[in-house]
């Protein structure tokens, strides 16, 4: 299935403030600064980037679903849904 606009607007803004605090970590490991701070930021950009996967796949299982009500054949299976879900955990 390709991505579409449509699916992925709100998990790529997540992915975009993700990238800016993953900046913001590697400068304050280069500039020798508080590990509290660093570790603090970086658990959020895991937190972004895991919310990120779930939106996509959420989007993925609903478009499939649509496909299904309109009497089509979805692009991915449950069971490949399900397993991408899976491969976040």
């Amino acid at each position: 299935m390709n991505l579409r606009p449509e699916m992925t607007s709100e998990a790529l803004t997540r992915l975009k403030r993700a990238r800016g605090q993953l900046n913001a970590v590697i400068e304050m490991m280069e500039n020798d600064q508080d590990c509290r701070e660093a570790l603090t930021q970086l658990a959020a950009v895991s937190k972004a980037i895991d919310r990120a996967g779930y939106k996509i796949i959420a989007s993925g299982v609903r478009y499939c679903e649509a496909a299904r009500e309109r009497g089509e054949v979805p692009e991915m299976s449950e069971e490949e849904l399900e397993k991408l879900f899976l491969a976040l955990a």
